[in-house]
């Protein structure tokens, strides 16, 4: 396949830029075009014809200049030879640090361990509030690579598009591009639920086989009704994709046959006033739907979405959604929080409902940037990010923003800290109601406060904004903080004694930092509630002296050969266990993963001798900590099983998990997990066991399926190496 010519996306981005720096744009392309020489994608493709689509998305979204040269240039500091230095030398700062800033948000794993998705999360905000068009390049990259999955291998398909669906699709919805949410959305559901997709597509055929076409029929109704009342305006209807069709079905628990709202309608206007006027239009002539009635235009989106949205029974009693607005709210609309660096005819787009990107990433991280603990702040990010809103009234008639399935609670917060901690009832449309009940669209809402009140507990369960349940978990830290500080203080004092030290502020300070918290009175708070032992503090300032309390050598410390700082963890196929002669594999990102020699995985690295690593167990004594898997064939008796277990237990080792393969009548095969020592604590147990007349066989269940998948070496989603890409 022939790379599109520089010329076609100059003249997509002259189209609606006459002022363009086309000199800037043909420079990116040859540059971009010779860093990725001699690469392909997987489909077979050069790799720069992916560079060179993501540009051409955002030219479609009327982008800047910078933006679509750092498109065509945001593969290169990640996948080529050229470095932030080249690409700021020949097209500057601002150009580089975009580059830069989305190779970043490229290497982030954002579907990883929780506490590493929220610490990810962290960085993925942090990226956005230096400059949001690193966001909108990462989108089009990852819109470009889900119309082209097709030429992944499948577990790399279905791990990308849950990725989308729950990352990148709700972000793009967040930053008011509905239109690249959608489609994110559909294309991630053809890969997760592809029979899903086809039957909605199959009923939908039909329905329009039965029905004919009901979209020309009533754009065509709505034109006649606008034109006798003399209001201008454009009209477009479509069917709503598969994915919406399938969340309303799910949401609703209806069949496609009774799902009515399958269609929406756009109407575009010249002025507000118009946009009420069409609605009084639409009322009078369709029967409105009670409850589906939403005015972003009086009261708009924090991305600056504004429309009117009603939803009216039409011919044959079919639903369909209306959506009511002028041109400058549907340039909003269409691009976001993106329309800010639209152009316009050679210059930047002026218009008053474009929000202001750096106002409008801080409403949305002030609410996260209290939360020090990830799994909390994750949680908040999650809650606030990829929510439905309502819009609820203060008795003085101020509109609060809430999301879908809020309470009292919520709204208490949302107004101010104070009152959300001082808040012990409430009252919605002046009856007193339950502070779990939730909240619905137009209500008004009144708190009622009392002097000494304090945030309770069960609140937690009851609030669903991250805002809440941060001021929430702060408040009753703060409670108990005092108390938890001086007994914080009497046991590292105690243990600090057990090792001939003493617990001096400094002390206590470094240890603070060394873990990670802020200050001498938060490590002794977190030490008086238990989130902390003091045997973890004194370690982090004394390894050596900390004495051998009967749980062995430290997990962290019991493989020699590794680099200072590297993680290690035992691979899950073959479950070495010291005593055993042992080989690591490095993993980018991962640290080690320690294998037994006689793997059978290990053949799978054979060609890769730089990821070897000669390592071999601390000796000493280790915990008895370490996962072992057993296959046992053993007699249907009563009692046996009782048996076997105070065997194992006799041998103090501890059963993490016990399941039953295979029943017979007479003999029943089971899987159990053991957590070991060392090779002498496995043979003692074998031993033990083997010794046992109802035990008719034993051997350990090595997993080879078990292993990791193939490390990310191979070129995917963007990612190079060699001459085998994927973009």
């Amino acid at each position: 396949m022939d790379l599109k010519p520089a010329d076609d996306l100059v003249t997509l981005v002259r189209a609606y830029n006459p002022r363009t720096n086309e000199a800037l744009i043909r420079d990116a392309y040859d540059f971009g075009r010779e860093m990725h020489e001699g690469q392909f994608r997987k489909s077979g493709e050069p790799y720069f014809s992916h560079p060179i689509e993501v540009a051409s998305i955002l030219a479609q979204q009327h982008l800047d200049d910078a933006t679509i040269v750092t498109a065509l240039l945001h593969d290169t500091i990640e996948d080529t030879k050229a470095s932030y230095k080249i690409v700021s030398d020949r097209f500057g700062p601002e150009i580089a640090e975009l580059v830069n800033g989305v190779t970043k948000l490229t290497n982030l794993q954002l579907t990883s361990t929780e506490t590493k998705q929220a610490e990810n999360f962290r960085k993925l905000f942090m990226a956005m509030s230096r400059d949001l068009r690193v966001l909108l390049v990462k989108l089009a990259d990852r819109l470009h690579n889900m119309r082209t999955i097709k030429s992944m291998r499948m577990e790399k398909q279905v791990q990308k598009a849950r990725e989308t669906m729950d990352i990148f699709a709700p972000l793009a919805g967040r930053m008011g591009m509905q239109w690249m949410r959608e489609e994110l959305e559909d294309l991630s559901f053809k890969v997760l639920n592809p029979d899903a997709r086809a039957s909605i597509m199959r009923r939908y055929v039909v329905l329009q086989s039965e029905t004919g076409d009901v979209i020309e029929r009533i754009t065509g109704d709505m034109r006649s009704e606008l034109k006798k009342a003399g209001i201008e305006g454009k009209v477009s209807g479509r069917a709503k994709r598969p994915y919406s069709i399938w969340r309303k079905m799910e949401e609703k628990d209806q069949s496609f046959s009774r799902l009515s709202d399958i269609y929406g309608f756009r109407i575009i206007t010249g002025t507000e006033d118009d946009c009420y006027r069409i609605l009084g239009v639409i009322h009078r002539r369709w029967r409105s739907v009670p409850g589906r009635f939403k005015d972003y235009i009086s009261q708009p989106k924090s991305n600056g979405y504004r429309s009117i949205h009603t939803t009216v029974s039409g011919r044959d009693g079919k639903r369909v959604e209306v959506q009511i607005r002028t041109q400058e709210m549907d340039e909003v609309a269409e691009a976001g929080v993106a329309a800010h660096w639209s152009y316009r005819d050679g210059v930047p787009a002026e218009n008053p409902f474009a929000v202001d990107p750096a106002r409008w990433i801080m409403t949305l991280s002030e609410q996260f940037q209290n939360e020090d603990d990830h799994e909390d702040f994750l949680e908040a990010v999650k809650l606030e990010m990829y929510s439905d809103k309502v819009f609820c009234f203060t008795p003085k008639g101020d509109v609060v923003k809430l999301p879908k399935g809020a309470t009292p609670i919520d709204f208490a917060y949302a107004i101010h800290t104070r009152i959300g901690s001082a808040c012990v009832g409430a009252k919605i449309d002046g009856m007193r109601v339950p502070l779990w009940t939730r909240v619905k669209n137009g209500q008004s809402i009144e708190i009622i406060t009392a002097e000494g009140q304090e945030p309770q507990a069960t609140w937690l369960d009851i609030a669903t904004t991250g805002k809440a349940k941060t001021a929430i978990r702060r408040a009753l830290r703060e409670v108990d903080r005092e108390r938890f500080i001086r007994l914080g203080w009497e046991l590292a004092r105690s243990a600090f004694e057990h090792v001939g030290k003493k617990a001096t502020d400094k002390a206590l300070e470094t240890a603070a930092e060394k873990l990670r918290l802020n200050g001498r009175d938060s490590l002794l708070a977190r030490l008086g509630s238990a989130e902390l032992s003091a045997t973890q503090v004194v370690q982090v300032l004394y390894p050596a002296l900390v004495p051998d309390d009967g749980e062995g050598i430290r997990q962290d410390r019991a493989v020699i050969g590794l680099s200072p700082g590297q993680k290690f963890e035992r691979a899950a196929c073959c479950q070495p266990l010291p005593g055993e002669r042992i080989v690591g594999i490095t993993w980018k990102g991962r640290g080690v993963v320690v294998h037994a020699i006689d793997c059978p995985v290990l053949g799978d690295y054979e060609d890769q001798p730089a990821r070897w690593l000669d390592l071999h167990w601390h000796s000493g004594k280790h915990a008895a900590v370490n996962p072992v898997s057993f296959l046992l064939t053993v007699g249907n008796d009563a009692g046996v099983l009782g048996r076997i277990c105070t065997l194992i237990g006799e041998q103090k080792a501890n059963i993490s998990d016990l399941r039953f393969v295979d029943r017979k009548p007479d003999f029943y095969n089971l899987l159990v997990d053991l957590e070991l020592r060392d090779a002498e604590h496995l043979h003692n147990v074998t031993s033990a066991l083997e010794a046992e007349s109802d035990v008719a066989a034993l051997s350990r269940n090595r997993n080879p399926s078990a292993a990791r998948p193939p490390a990310p070496a191979p070129a995917e989603m963007g990612e190079t190496v060699g001459l085998q890409t994927s973009g």
